[in-house]
């Protein structure tokens, strides 16, 4: 530490907005311009120590692009850097010859290439002001010679003399909080030929360093911009990989201890496989750059072959492992290839680490965002119904959307809920907002639905005691609610809203209208004039849609009446399956950033035939991992079919049942509920489970090993050969298989 006669001086120095910063710019910045030209630096810095003696920071930067730009601007006085040391000493102090880069991880943090760094105390008449501190390539002209030294002394000695005047005026007590920075020159720089024939003009002295601060600058806009992975790896594909001339790039990922591909583009395929899934503590360069903090560079393939015998071929002849680090924490590995023989000059490590490191950043952003928004939508899917209820009279679908935030939450949600005596409640809501917190509200107000309806209340019951339980809830947050009894037997309807859009009919004349139920004041919202209940009666063959205002937005008047005449034309089809009415009302919400809300629709068609010509129903529940399932699903549709006089459909209808069950309990890993339908002119099959991703069918392959992995796949080939028609819909937070027989 300096000695108890010394004193030290904080300066503000040239960074400053104050007047006296003038008198000091002239000697500071000759002395650095002095020092980065005379000793074949890259830049040198001003350090003067801050009025608490913390630390020192950077008053004037000089050297060349974009060597200054990577500067640490503050450096604690009792950490193991030149610069502190130096202060604390009083001599000169180098790190970082003759190795390339020191061994201490903490420098290492500062300055993003190999560099060796060399600082002297500016001390005088007493006063002790900072250090002057140089930036060197080690292996740019060798060591620092005995002279070279003596040199360095007598300039920063020099500074320190200037500097007294100013310090016995009453210079500034305080470092400005950011430095000044210039362009300075070697007197005889070493050029890369490589990178001067990539970035920027070769005859041009400083080209090169402005083209690479330029590309990390656009580099650090898309990334802004980048909201998931696949963003970023775009954004690394077009800001690192082409203007770097690479000709491939490879982003892996680490987790539980292995490498992950994330993105990658021009890599082969056989690379890619060796490479994912790796492990992190394996022999090669990607693990080993991620164990560390400094990139591996291979010029050619031999380099590489010293290193990594076993390196498979990828077709490239160079190669550069970055690191990617995200506050002090191994993130990942970008790796680049060139196709040609490629040697990285000491700028172009600067810029490609500067870059690695706003990569880094930037995937663990989009890491977190997927983590958050997988999370959210877990949560989502759990709060909507698992399998939608219905009646063998009244067939039910839906549709979900979430609103595109950053969250991917809703409080939209639907319900349809089977009472005793043949009574079925439809229910849509919409908690504002698009957060955890709407979610939440969400799934307290859809159990105290359940709730109220299951005891027996009325629409008007329930909606009052929700809206008493919300204002409990002590949030402020408010809901709207459409809440939709039906009476199967005789087709009455009784219905009430909290401020929600009216539900729309379309009668069996193919006539829509919006049912004129009084709107009332939303959920959690006080007012003297009670809930109100409509009373109406659907004729057989009326289809009822209940919805969000997501589905119409506010910003398009004319939503509304597509989605009447997307009604009307179902019915001028004699369209009877609901699945692809609901694709296509959903179809007509316009994608992001046009929507901005959760999107929830509800369909339900009242059948309400004459009992000789209602279509006959039975349904079958099988529980989750039961092994006689597909038997009891054999015996179901056989059994049925028979008591229907259908036996002729018997075989078919058993094989797809069979193959379509056998894939639920297989792959949903839930339980699975079968609903079969006989209508006047077809057979209908329905296989609902609580796995949301839709089957797709596998076509046969020549390889046993990708036959066996898609067998799964092979039951809906036989669906799709047999059946009159099929398909998958969301059904809950689950799905619906459907199939079809023409009779």
């Amino acid at each position: 530490m300096p000695s108890a006669g010394r004193k030290h001086i904080a300066s503000r120095g040239p960074g400053s907005p104050s007047p006296d910063r003038t008198p000091l710019q002239t000697p500071l910045t000759s002395a650095v311009q002095e020092a980065v030209v005379e000793l074949d630096a890259v830049a040198g810095i001003v350090y003067f120590v801050e009025d608490d003696c913390e630390g020192l920071r950077a008053a004037l930067i000089g050297g060349t692009p974009p060597a200054v730009f990577t500067m640490p601007e503050r450096i604690p006085l009792d950490g193991p850097y030149a610069s502190s040391t130096a202060w604390r000493t009083g001599t000169i102090v180098v790190i970082g010859e003759p190795v390339i880069r020191p061994d201490d991880p903490g420098l290492a943090r500062l300055v993003p290439f190999p560099y060796s760094a060399v600082a002297t105390p500016l001390s005088a008449h007493g006063h002790q002001f900072g250090v002057l501190t140089l930036i060197r390539i080690p292996s740019r002209d060798g060591m620092l010679t005995a002279g070279q030294r003596r040199r360095l002394r007598e300039i920063g000695d020099r500074l320190a003399h200037d500097l007294v005047p100013s310090a016995d005026g009453g210079a500034p007590s305080a470092p400005a909080p950011d430095p000044v920075v210039f362009p300075v020159y070697p007197a005889d720089p070493c050029p890369a030929p490589v990178s001067a024939a990539v970035w920027g003009l070769p005859d041009v002295r400083g080209s090169s360093g402005m083209t690479l601060m330029y590309q990390l600058h656009k580099l650090s806009g898309a990334l802004n911009e980048a909201v998931d992975i696949d963003a970023v790896v775009a954004a690394a594909r077009s800001r690192i990989m082409e203007p770097c001339r690479a000709r491939s790039v490879v982003i892996s990922t680490v987790s539980d201890g292995r490498l992950w591909v994330v993105g990658h583009c021009g890599t082969s395929t056989g690379v890619l496989r060796l490479l994912h899934g790796s492990s992190a503590d394996g022999g090669s360069p990607t693990a080993d750059v991620l164990r560390g903090r400094d990139p591996l560079l291979f010029a050619d393939r031999s380099e590489l072959l010293a290193a990594y015998p076993d390196t498979p071929e990828d077709g490239c002849r160079a190669w550069a492992f970055l690191p990617l680090r995200a506050h002090d924490t191994a993130v990942g590995v970008c790796g680049l290839g060139f196709a040609e023989e490629r040697r990285f000059g000491a700028e172009e490590q600067a810029v490609v680490m500067m870059m690695a490191g706003l990569l880094a950043q930037a995937l663990e952003r989009a890491r977190l965002s997927e983590s958050a928004h997988a999370l959210a939508e877990s949560l989502q899917k759990r709060l909507l119904p698992r399998i939608l209820s219905d009646l063998p009279d009244v067939i039910t679908t839906a549709r979900y959307l979430p609103a595109p935030s950053s969250a991917g939450v809703g409080g939209d949600w639907y319900e349809v809920i089977t009472l005793p005596g043949g009574r079925i409640c439809l229910v849509v809501g919409d908690v504002e907002g698009h957060n955890v917190e709407s979610s939440a509200v969400m799934g307290q107000l859809r159990s105290a639905v359940l709730a109220y309806a299951r005891e027996g209340h009325g629409p008007a019951a329930v909606l009052t005691r929700t809206s008493n339980l919300l204002t409990e809830l002590a949030t402020e947050l408010l809901a709207t609610c459409c809440f939709v009894c039906l009476d199967v037997t005789e087709g009455a309807v009784e219905a009430a809203l909290a401020g929600h859009p009216a539900p729309l009919v379309r009668r069996p004349d193919g006539r829509t209208e919006a049912l004129d139920i009084p709107a009332d004041v939303p959920l959690g919202v006080y007012s003297d004039v009670p809930y109100r209940t409509y009373e109406t009666t659907l004729e057989p063959g009326s289809l009822l849609l209940l919805y969000t205002d997501g589905l119409i937005g506010v910003r398009t008047p004319d939503a509304l009446p597509r989605v009447r005449s997307l009604l009307a034309a179902g019915h001028r089809n004699r369209e009877h399956n609901l699945e692809g009415l609901a694709d296509r009302l959903i179809a007509t919400v316009p994608p992001p950033p046009e929507r901005r809300d959760d999107v929830v629709l509800l369909l339900a068609r009242y059948e309400g035939t004459p009992l000789e010509l209602r279509p006959r129903f039975n349904r079958l529940e099988i529980q989750r991992h039961d092994l006689q399932g597909v038997k009891a699903t054999r015996r179901f549709v056989r059994e049925s079919l028979a008591a229907w006089d259908r036996d002729t459909l018997a075989d078919d209808l058993e094989l797809m049942a069979s193959e379509v069950v056998t894939n639920a309990l297989i792959h949903a890993d839930s339980h699975v509920d079968l609903r079969l339908r006989a209508c006047p002119d077809h057979i209908r099959l329905e296989v609902r489970d609580s796995d949301a991703t839709p089957p797709v069918p596998s076509a046969l392959s020549a390889s046993d090993e990708e036959n066996a992995q898609a067998e799964h796949g092979r039951g809906l080939l036989i669906v799709e050969s047999l059946a009159t028609a099929w398909g998958t819909s969301p059904s809950g937070r689950g799905k619906t298989i459907w199939l079809e027989l023409s009779t």
